[in-house]
Formats: C-alpha cells, structure tokens, sequence
C-alpha cells in the first residue's frame, strides 16, 4: 500500500531554515516522481517542488534559490530544506507522487496528476 508520511515541519522565525521530509511506503520513491506542494490559509494549493527519476528537480520561482530537493534512496525518503525562510513560506506542506507513468522525466507534472498526497506538515515562519 502505497502510502506518505512528512514530518520536520515547525515554527521558525524569518531568515530561518528548516527541513522536511517525506517517507515513503509500499513503492520505491526514487523510480517516480515527488512532487512537494504547499497551502496556504485562504490560498490555493501551490507546487513548489519537484523531483523526477533522474533526480533532477524543479522549483518555483517563490523559493528557487532558498528550496532545495534531496533523496535518500535507503531511507525511501525525499528531503525539502528550506533556507532563509519568509512568513509568505507559512503554510501546509505536502508531498504528493504518482505512479502512473513508467518513465518520470521531463516537464514537471500538473497537480491533478498526483494521486497520493501525505498528510501534511506545518511550517510557520513568524517576522
């Protein structure tokens, strides 16, 4: 059963960093694609994060720069540090995968083709 799991959220103040980090269960991570995604209160669901099979990754341009995707392939474990953090970062974080396409590169994927999410972990960064 395929399943997610973050954790490593928290509260921090501006300028901080922190990481989170996704577990996954009943698959092999690093064969498809990860994908983090944050929700804001009030705000649509934003994709953030992307990492394909060849572990080359995508970033929006609201935390290139700052957000970094890393795996660990013996933990089955995908890794989002978040440097110089700014209140705009407070949210929900989301890790999300899909395990419909046998070949994960190229263009990131839309949203609505991920088809299992995590339960979330909050990020809080106060000024």
């Amino acid at each position: 059963q395929v399943r997610l799991v973050e954790s490593g959220g928290g509260s921090v103040q501006s300028g901080g960093s922190l990481r989170v980090s996704c577990a996954a269960f009943g698959y092999t991570s690093s064969t498809y694609w990860m994908a983090w995604f944050r929700q804001a209160p009030g705000k649509e669901r934003e994709g953030i994060a992307t990492l394909d099979s060849r572990d080359s990754t995508s970033l929006a341009d609201s935390v290139k720069g700052r957000f970094t995707l890393s795996r660990d392939n013996a933990k089955n474990r995908v890794y989002l540090q978040m440097n110089r953090l700014k209140p705009e970062d407070t949210a929900m974080y989301y890790c999300a995968t899909t395990l419909d396409y046998r070949i994960c590169v190229g263009p990131p994927l839309p949203e609505y083709e991920y088809n299992y999410w995590g339960q979330g972990t909050q990020v809080t960064v106060s000024s």
